[in-house]
């Protein structure tokens, strides 16, 4: 069994068509710890030590989010500089981290077509999420792919909400059983709701 750790950030939740629905939907998965950044540590005050503990605890992290601005709510990366320390996350003495998996679960405006080299971003999602990806490499963890809801604005006009909380629930019960393809997910450019291919029918590994 697989510890599964999502960090939950959005400014302002109570509108929050989809970034809050998904985030009740982890809430509610056994073996995920779900927590609200934004309710946690309302004036920023982080505590780091509390943080780095529960980084060791778990053996995937999720950064859930919306794709603001190419990047992540405000908490979100004041948690990065204040957590991931020197000597703790990184470093000659940093690794705490090493062999640990990480993904971002993002909502985007825009649709899959405009995260192309013809779109109007000029780049796919996974090219953009690069600075986490980064992260990660330099803290010892595997990258995932991203789970990614695109044109989140008309998700609930277009009745795919519901399919995307359940492929969430679906990605969430994989990793945690040890039934998620890490390996496969790491090579992929984005996951989607169809995870048929990434979610392991047989043994467990």
């Amino acid at each position: 069994m697989a510890r599964v750790l999502v960090l939950f950030a959005h400014p302002r939740p109570d509108r929050s068509e989809v970034n809050f629905p998904l985030f009740e939907t982890a809430k509610s998965v056994e073996g995920v710890t779900a927590v609200d950044l934004y309710a946690e540590y309302p004036d920023f005050d982080i505590d780091i030590d509390g943080e780095q503990a529960r980084l060791v605890s778990h053996d995937i992290i999720i950064f859930q989010h919306p794709f603001y601005w190419y990047s992540a709510p405000a908490i979100m990366k004041e948690w990065q500089d204040l957590v991931l320390e020197h000597g703790f996350a990184y470093g000659l003495h940093g690794h705490a981290l090493n062999g640990k998996t990480f993904l971002n679960v993002i909502s985007t405006g825009a649709k899959p077509n405009a995260y192309s080299k013809d779109g109007m971003n000029h780049s796919d999602i996974r090219s953009l999420l690069a600075p986490f990806e980064k992260t990660a490499d330099l803290c010892g963890m595997r990258f995932l792919a991203p789970f990614v809801m695109f044109g989140a604005g008309r998700a609930l006009e277009d009745n795919r909400l519901d399919v995307h909380r359940n492929a969430y629930d679906d990605l969430l019960k994989a990793m945690v059983a040890d039934r998620f393809d890490l390996k496969k997910a790491a090579q992929a450019a984005v996951l989607t709701d169809v995870l048929d291919d990434f979610i392991l029918k047989g043994e467990a590994v």
